[in-house]
């Protein structure tokens, strides 16, 4: 089968088209004939050399995919032979096909094409992990989205917003504000512009917010622990400026504040196989009845997945970039 991998740590122009066997299929496992996957900022990473794949995972890149079963391990019951269905992956998604635990795998929501699907897990996953499970994010309180207009951001504004949040954001220009607040984001802040610090205890009289869900991590934590009120929750997801940051411990316990973070990646498939369970719960029915949406920035070729990169990097990009692989169904 045709997959992409990474000749060398490097650039985008490190990525090749190569053939490997196809996967066998484990007990427990189905096998995906992959129509899409979605690119996400860890593939940029492993790409270069910073994020490896945990151990027994593919080494070609690809963190979720969308698809058809082509066939089912020993012991799977809940999934068949032909059924449309995207999956959250610990690698091998740019590629024609791909083994999976069964835990990690969704079927697509009504409605949906598997281009959209593909844009999907990774982005569900991650929200509902850190924004409503870690984040305890209840009711009518009121989450900060750094990087709105991101993959991870336009799902946090859309199921926060559907399940009653107030959601600010901080995104990089006025078109990618303006475009987090038609998915519904009550304000959006260019950050190249404003201090988010600021405008935050203005719209919320000086109260601030009760989760924080950031992907800057570094020089933004105590930014982010002044944004948040009385007894508000950071969540850490991503370091993009950095792993180091100052903390005023005093600030922390004056607010009752706490400071946590995860990656999912390395996460045991029972404890993704528990979450794929809740997103089916509430989740896929906001999908289904249009107030949750995928929002696909560009679709490319598998072949042009240097190009893919290079337009992730350039920072450009509004909600997900895609990959299609040629010779598959993408509908």
């Amino acid at each position: 089968m045709n997959v992409v991998e990474v000749a060398h740590p490097g650039g985008a122009d490190a990525l090749r088209l190569a053939q490997q066997p196809l996967p066998s299929v484990g007990a427990g496992e189905v096998l995906i004939r992959i129509a899409a996957a979605g690119l996400n900022r860890a593939d940029l990473l492993q790409r270069r050399g910073r994020y490896p794949p945990p151990p027994g995972a593919p080494t070609h890149l690809g963190l979720e995919v969308a698809g058809t079963i082509a066939a089912v391990g020993a012991g799977v019951e809940r999934l068949h032979v032909d059924e449309r269905v995207c999956a959250l992956l610990e690698g091998g998604g740019y590629a024609e096909y791909v083994a999976v635990d069964a835990r990690q795998v969704l079927r697509v929501p009504d409605g949906l094409s598997l281009v959209e699907a593909a844009s999907l897990p990774e982005a569900c996953f991650t929200v509902w992990s850190n924004v409503f499970q870690l984040g305890a994010l209840r009711g009518e309180e009121t989450l900060l989205v750094h990087g709105g207009s991101s993959g991870i951001g336009v799902m946090a504004i859309q199921i926060a917003t559907a399940l009653g949040a107030t959601v600010y954001v901080t995104a990089g220009s006025e078109e990618k504000c303006r475009f987090c607040e038609s998915l519904g984001a009550r304000m959006a802040i260019d950050y190249k512009r404003q201090d988010f610090v600021a405008e935050v205890a203005a719209r919320t009289n000086d109260r601030g917010v009760d989760v924080v869900l950031d992907i800057v991590g570094g020089r933004y934590l105590p930014r982010n622990v002044r944004a948040l009120a009385i007894e508000g929750r950071l969540v850490v997801i991503a370091v993009q400026s950095g792993v180091v940051g100052e903390l005023d411990l005093l600030e922390v316990a004056r607010k009752r504040l706490v400071v946590t973070g995860s990656l999912l990646r390395p996460r045991s498939a029972e404890f993704k196989g528990a979450l794929r369970r809740e997103i089916e719960v509430n989740v896929w029915p906001l999908i289904e009845a249009g107030r949750v949406k995928p929002v696909v920035d560009r679709v490319f070729p598998l072949r042009e997945a240097a190009a893919a990169h290079a337009y992730m990097e350039s920072g450009v990009h509004k909600g997900k970039i895609v990959l299609e692989v040629a010779g598959a169904t993408a509908q």
